[in-house]
């Protein structure tokens, strides 16, 4: 694989607000990240475009690219298969781009050996409340889909010290400060020691 472009993976609970991270890190790069579009067996919800938001296709195509080795990474979640294609990261790293990929500790499990030039990304909330505050509020899951959520996350967080770094997303622009650091400067150093004891912390 080609040194030319980072592979950056991000991983955190559910409702520790990486997507907003991820897309305002993207927002700000200038062109120099992109984030990963993963294949996926699930059906478009509505404004979902093939090829920019996810690859589409059929468990068929999804079972024989993975016994012919295609995909970086792969998942079941929720009874639809998803998984990273190689060709799609390659392709982009070559071409000096930073790629972005936002996958499950489960992914970063299966890809964290095998890839040069990676970065991984751990984002922590900065408590259970806040995270289970984050979940109702954003009114998309019922109670006992939050209540399984949460339990997820506690798994999910035993994982965090397996990653590169551990950012806290407690203040937003603080957060974008500390992820643009270790993006795009060789010689970031940050506070992880106050970020281990918060993890801690959600741990007990």
């Amino acid at each position: 694989m080609s040194n030319s472009g980072k592979l950056i993976i991000f991983a955190a609970p559910s409702g520790a607000g990486k997507s907003s991270l991820i897309k305002k890190i993207i927002e700000i790069s200038e062109n120099k990240l992109e984030l990963s579009v993963s294949a996926t067996t699930r059906l478009p919800r509505e404004g979902e475009t093939h090829g920019k938001d996810y690859f589409f296709i059929t468990d068929k195509e999804f079972n024989e690219l993975k016994n012919n080795k295609a995909f970086l990474e792969y998942a079941n979640v929720h009874g639809h298969q998803y998984g990273t294609l190689k060709s799609f990261v390659d392709e982009k790293l070559e071409e000096g781009i930073h790629v972005i990929l936002d996958i499950d500790v489960q992914g970063f499990t299966q890809i964290r050996n095998t890839i040069e030039n990676t970065v991984s990304i751990f984002i922590i909330p900065p408590s259970f409340d806040e995270l289970k505050k984050r979940l109702t509020l954003r009114g998309l899951d019922l109670d006992e889909v939050i209540k399984k959520r949460l339990e997820n996350a506690k798994e999910e967080l035993k994982e965090a010290e397996s990653f590169d770094y551990i950012i806290l997303n407690d203040n937003f622009d603080n957060a974008i400060e500390e992820l643009s650091s270790i993006i795009f400067s060789e010689n970031y150093e940050y506070n992880s020691q106050d970020n281990l004891n918060i993890l801690k912390d959600l741990l007990d």
